[in-house]
This record gives structure tokens, C-alpha cells and sequence, in this order.
């Protein structure tokens, strides 16, 4: 069973920084996506970057430039490293996976969509303060 657990959240002043952190369990598979996504109250949840198992990764332009997506096979962890956070930063952040089994699972074929995404983590709070 894949479990994805977040941390690393809390509250910081405008241009400051945080690293997110997500321990994955249970995932075999050889072809993945893993991204961050994030959700505000009365927002939609919409993805800020993703990484696959080739080490791709993509980004919206509303995060490009200060948000970095890595990740580290051997301790199996995603981060999200943020960097200038904005107030409209502020949000529940979620880590998420899709694996494949006998297709090929890529950041230029997984639109970085909520739907895509099978496998959920319970999301740790990051609140920006002008």
C-alpha cells in the first residue's frame, strides 16, 4: 500500500523559505510522477511541480524560478524547496504519485492535474505573511 506522508509546513514572512518534505512507502513502481500540488480555501487544487522517475520537472510559471522539485531515491523522499514565498503562496500543500506499470509515466505525458494523480498524501500547511 503506498503511503505519502508531508512535512516541513509552517508559517513564514514574505521572501522567506521552506522545505517540504514527502516519505513515500510502499511504491514499486519503476515509471512515476511524484509532484507537489497545493490548495487554498476556496480554490481549486492546482499542482506547483512534479518530478518523474528520469528526474524531469515541470513547473507553472506562477512558481518557475522559485520553487525546486527534487527528490532522493535512496531515502525514497520528494521535496519541495521554495524560495521569495508569497503571500498568495499560502496553502494546504499535497504530496501526489502516479506509477505505470507496462507504460511509460513522464512529466511530458502526466498533466500536472489533480486527476492524474492517484496517490495522496495529507497535505502540511504553509501560510505567507506580508
Amino acid at each position: 500500500q503506498v503511503q505519502l506522508v508531508e512535512s516541513g509546513g509552517g508559517s513564514v514572512q514574505s521572501g522567506g523559505s521552506l522545505r517540504l518534505s514527502c516519505a513515500a512507502s510502499g511504491y514499486t513502481y519503476s515509471s512515476y510522477c511524484m509532484g507537489w500540488f497545493r490548495q487554498a480555501p476556496g480554490k481549486e487544487r492546482e499542482g506547483v511541480a512534479a518530478i518523474d522517475s528520469d528526474g524531469s520537472t515541470i513547473y507553472p510559471d506562477s512558481v518557475k524560478g522559485r520553487f525546486t522539485i527534487s527528490q532522493d531515491n535512496a531515502k525514497r523522499t520528494l521535496y519541495l524547496q521554495m524560495n521569495s514565498l508569497k503571500p498568495e503562496d499560502t496553502a494546504m500543500y499535497y504530496c501526489a504519485a502516479v506509477g505505470g506499470s507496462d507504460t511509460i509515466v513522464a512529466v511530458t505525458t502526466i498533466p500536472l492535474v489533480e486527476k492524474e494523480y492517484v496517490y495522496w498524501g495529507r497535505g502540511t500547511q504553509v501560510t505567507v505573511s506580508p
